[in-house]
């Protein structure tokens, strides 16, 4: 059984700055054939993709409204995905999900993604 499990939300100012986690675990889990992603969904609306991080890292992709504020990185020797987040405003407010999908490339497609954690609430206030 695959588990993905988030941390580092929280409550934080405008301009300020959160590091989430994603540590991933199961016995048959090949953490490094897998392309890890963070999405988020704000109160009311529909899940979004955030970004998206290739499997060796070498590749990384974000949506517009958190390039140059965000950061995706993995570390495959401890099955953690990080997500740096940088001089965030209020409209970042949403629960952040870590997922998986199989496959060497990022994608942005909730579809491609085969595991997915629990959430984790970021909150910015003004």
């Amino acid at each position: 059984q695959v588990q993905l499990v988030e941390s580092g939300g929280g409550l934080v100012q405008s301009g300020g700055s959160l590091r989430l986690s994603c540590v991933a675990s199961g016995r048959t889990f090949s953490f490094g054939s897998y392309t890890m992603g963070w999405f988020r969904q704000a109160l009311g609306k529909e899940r979004e993709f955030v970004s998206a991080i290739s499997w060796n890292g070498g590749t990384a992709e974000y949506v517009d409204s958190v390039k140059g504020r965000f950061t995706v990185s993995r570390d495959n020797t401890k099955k953690i995905v990080y997500l740096q987040m940088n001089s965030l405003k209020p409209e970042d407010t949403a629960v952040y999900y870590c997922a998986a999908a199989l496959g060497w490339m990022p994608t942005s497609s909730e579809n491609d993604y085969d595991y997915w954690g629990q959430g984790t609430q970021v909150t910015v206030s003004s």
